[in-house]
């Protein structure tokens, strides 16, 4: 199978670290040229060092995903660059703090909704119409195994998953005969800087413990690589995904069926 994405623009939110970078050199890897949106300049700056090392194009924009001018910033920062969008992907996310529901403070439960729902429903309201008068693109939202199945002591974060996938089921409902697919990548843990963080603050023990606990009860018993996510993510971007909308794709390790 081989992707060419050349002469293709991708917008990618959270692309300062983690599954955001991993897709934007993959992206960049197969000839888009990747628009990075993230809330910290210095981490965006350092994922463009990186795609131009690899010979890519990289535009850098910092923006909080959860305001709405800032959101219509980075689409037109897109446009004003390149002209167009073909592939979004729409990836910023918090995982918030680890809290008891009957402990969690009603500031950070709206800030994880902010982030990882607003966030999301912001970056389709602003990016599909521009899809949709070029009569045609790719979304690809970052849900989580968190959409189907539920954590202790994150509750808001596992309902802002849940809510990712019925925005992108609805919004692949309404474009569908426009030319535009939504879909959404559903990964199981994996190894990155919210992961960790994660597990620093539920380890009760040695973090290392706690990891080893987890791996264990992982079927193939890792967590991901960003790469292998991102490289799914690529895939349905791509026109050999070309009947696949309004699904969340899983990649676990086979935690989950």
């Amino acid at each position: 199978m081989n992707i060419d994405m050349g002469g293709k623009v991708a917008v990618i939110t959270g692309a300062g670290s983690g599954i955001g970078r991993a897709v934007a050199l993959a992206l960049a890897r197969v000839g888009a040229k990747v628009v990075l949106v993230d809330v910290s300049e210095p981490s965006a700056q350092e994922t463009k060092s990186l795609v131009r090392a690899q010979g890519g194009e990289a535009w850098c924009v910092q923006a909080d995903v959860s305001l709405s001018q800032q959101v219509q910033g980075y689409v037109q920062t897109a446009l004003q660059a390149w002209g167009r969008i073909d592939i979004f992907m729409n990836n910023a996310a918090w995982q918030g703090e680890i809290h008891a529901l009957i402990d969690y403070p009603e500031d950070v439960f709206d800030k994880v909704m902010d982030i990882n729902v607003r966030g999301v429903f912001l970056g389709m309201k602003y990016v599909l119409p521009v899809m949709l008068a070029q009569g045609n693109g790719a979304v690809v939202n970052t849900a989580s195994l968190g959409a189907y199945l539920a954590t202790r002591n994150l509750g808001p974060y596992t309902a802002s998953k849940h809510a990712v996938m019925g925005l992108t089921k609805t919004a692949a409902l309404e474009v569908a005969r426009k030319g535009i697919r939504v879909n959404a990548v559903c990964p199981g843990p994996v190894d990155t800087e919210m992961i960790r963080a994660i597990e620093a603050s539920q380890a009760t023990g040695s973090v290392e413990q706690l990891r080893k606990q987890r791996t264990a009860s992982i079927p193939d018993g890792r967590y991901a690589d960003p790469a292998e996510v991102a490289n799914l993510m690529v895939y349905l971007a791509s026109d050999y995904a070309s009947h696949i909308t309004g699904q969340g794709i899983q990649i676990n390790g086979g935690s989950h069926y």
